[in-house]
């Protein structure tokens, strides 16, 4: 199987889906100072670097899962990728709100599925993996087996990682954290003491600047 990982990585940097700024952190919602801003969505917007990502994804399941009888995308950036993956399989398509809808049916889950379906959920982005996962609980309030989580780009945080793991729930990603330092070094759109900067953010992201 194709590795993945470089590709998304340097489409992700071409179209400036992500961005590198160490000298000038960005702040996140959470209030994190961070010198690295991702926005997968732009991806949308260049039909070669969505339709890879689809591709990608589609393989992957399909390789791997090849049991899965729905499709679910996390609201709200992963809407679209996931039912561009649904199409591409054939496959149902759902997607899960961060919260119940606040009128008519009230609900959190977009969509129609079954008691003991079996998903694959796809979101854009893994961060600290609290409301990825937040997504995959509303599905299990529903009997949906979650066969697993795929993402465009994961930041590997530590918290991520041992949160999936508590969940006992299959993580994959097409490109994460390292392989995107690495491509941004060799393309010169960083330096070596940015990269210093950009691994020590990663330790530590919530206390960074220290």
């Amino acid at each position: 199987m194709e590795n993945y990982s470089q590709q998304v990585a340097e489409y992700l940097l071409q179209i400036n889906s992500i961005k590198l700024n160490p000298s000038n952190p960005f702040t996140w919602a959470s209030g994190w100072k961070s010198p690295i801003y991702c926005d997968n969505r732009k991806t949308l917007s260049h039909p070669e670097v969505r339709n890879y990502i689809c591709r990608s994804f589609v393989e992957i399941i399909s390789d791997r899962y090849p049991g899965v009888e729905v499709i679910a995308g996390v609201a709200t950036g992963a809407i679209a990728h996931g039912m561009l993956v649904a199409d591409r399989l054939e496959k149902p398509f759902v997607y899960v709100r961060s919260s119940a809808k606040g009128h008519g049916l009230e609900n959190r889950v977009e969509g129609e599925v079954h008691p003991g379906q079996k998903a694959v959920v796809i979101e854009d982005l893994i961060s600290t993996g609290g409301s990825s996962l937040a997504a995959v609980r509303a599905l299990a309030d529903l009997s949906v087996e979650v066969l697993a989580m795929g993402a465009i780009f994961t930041y590997g945080f530590p918290v991520a990682e041992e949160r999936f793991l508590q969940e006992n729930l299959e993580l994959f990603t097409l490109s994460h954290y390292n392989v995107l330092l690495e491509t941004a070094l060799e393309s010169g759109y960083i330096r070596n003491d940015d990269l210093a900067i950009l691994r020590e953010w990663r330790q530590d992201p919530a206390n960074w600047p220290k």
